[in-house]
């Protein structure tokens, strides 16, 4: 099984896009551009995310190709056309995880309803999550209810001009 991580920005009050799935609040943030992502983003072998978080990246980044050095997997119950460099899975995103080599290292980008059930599973081993001091009254929360309790340990936390991240191991 493959090591499953998070990694992402939320609203203080814990959305990860607002109601109308846009992230503009996210990219007029003051120190967005000093998150380490370049390398967390070496870390990775895999990425999987669902459906609409990968229009809204697809939408959002303007970019012609999404992670294009990596293996990416887009989760749809739906006919869906992607970059040629991403797959479309419908899977159980547990079993899909289960099933990765054991030396590689998978991204979940999200959002909440893929992430729920890799959640509820215990499967992410590190998050690395940025918090934005700011609220937005709703949106796609990262988190969705779970029927469970897990527990972490916080590693670090560093700040990023206006973004605080924690980083966090199970």
């Amino acid at each position: 099984m493959a090591r499953a991580v998070f990694y992402g920005a939320i609203s203080l009050d814990g959305f990860l896009a607002d109601k109308e799935d846009r992230l503009e609040w996210l990219y007029q943030q003051e120190g967005g551009e000093l998150v380490p992502y370049e390398a967390f983003y070496q870390t990775i072998d895999y990425t999987m995310m669902g459906r609409r978080t990968y229009e809204v990246v697809k939408r959002d980044q303007e970019l012609t190709v999404i992670y294009p050095e990596k293996e990416n997997y887009v989760f749809s119950h739906s006919v869906l056309e992607v970059d040629s460099n991403l797959q479309v899975v419908n899977e159980d995103p547990v079993e899909f995880i289960k099933n990765l080599p054991a030396d590689k290292t998978v991204w979940v980008v999200g959002g909440g309803a893929l992430l729920q059930p890799v959640i509820e599973a215990g499967l992410i081993e590190e998050w690395w999550i940025q918090i934005v001091p700011l609220l937005l009254g709703e949106g796609i929360p990262l988190f969705l209810p779970q029927t469970n309790q897990q527990k972490f340990q916080l590693l670090e936390t560093e700040q990023f001009g206006q973004f605080a991240q924690l980083h966090l191991k199970k």
